[in-house]
């Protein structure tokens, strides 16, 4: 696999042990172009940075060394993991996102990322429940890489985690609003995700809805909680 090599000083100078390395978070660039990305990743004065960038064309750069820990998670936790950088591979993917024209990610640019995270898997041993998007780790800051991402074709190379609920339409069931959200947020909070309180409703229950359902309800990002939701949650908690 071609990687091309990139340089940036936005990076904790202390080297760390490659068994160190437990987890990849994908994102993506949220910029214009790959110029603009390029260049705000590797400028020093921006302090933010990832390991490897991969753009719409499928070609693929290093930019900060594996052995050292970039800047592109930020405050963040999953699971009993905190700042996730510490603990990390970060992977940008050239999409413009939300804000300036959200597209649908290339075929070569997944494929490339495909053979990467494989690599990155066998080579550090990574959970394949590791691999997880910005949005994920972060649903209170950022909604990348967003509705888009094909985390269905990458669990079929066993990177990544999916459910396995029926696709069929539900039937709404005669739930109680407040059982309906206890019983969601048991099951996330199963799976990983931070930054709620079970037994307690909160003004930011809407971003953490919608983070789950841009990365396992894709079509429909409403921060609803509906029966749906409640089934892939469950499904996904008996996983874990």
């Amino acid at each position: 696999m071609k990687i091309k090599s990139l340089k940036t000083s936005s990076f904790s100078k202390k080297k760390r042990n490659f068994k160190e390395i437990k987890v990849i978070i994908i994102h993506y660039t949220g910029m214009q172009s790959t110029r603009v990305a390029l260049k705000r990743l590797t400028n020093d004065k921006h302090k933010v940075s990832c390991h490897y960038f991969i753009d719409r064309n499928g070609e693929i750069s290093q930019i900060v060394a594996d052995n050292r820990i970039a800047w592109h998670a930020g405050k963040s936790k999953w699971g009993k993991l905190e700042n996730l950088n510490k603990k990390s591979i970060g992977i940008e993917l050239v999409n413009k996102g939300h804000k300036f024209g959200y597209q649908k990610f290339p075929k070569k640019q997944i494929n490339a990322l495909i053979r990467l995270c494989t690599k990155l898997k066998n080579k550090y041993k990574i959970n394949k429940n590791l691999f997880l998007g910005h949005s994920d780790i972060a649903p209170l800051r950022k909604s990348d890489p967003g509705e888009k991402f094909p985390w269905l074709k990458l669990k079929n190379k066993k990177i990544g985690i999916w459910h396995s609920s029926s696709k069929k339409k539900l039937l709404s069931k005669n739930f109680k609003r407040e059982n309906l959200r206890k019983m969601f947020f048991k099951n996330i909070h199963k799976i990983g995700y931070r930054y709620f309180s079970i037994n307690r409703p909160s003004k930011n229950d809407t971003m953490i809805i919608k983070a789950f359902q841009r990365r396992f309800r894709q079509r429909k990002i409403d921060g609803i909680i509906d029966i749906e939701c409640l089934k892939i949650s469950s499904n996904l908690a008996k996983k874990q």
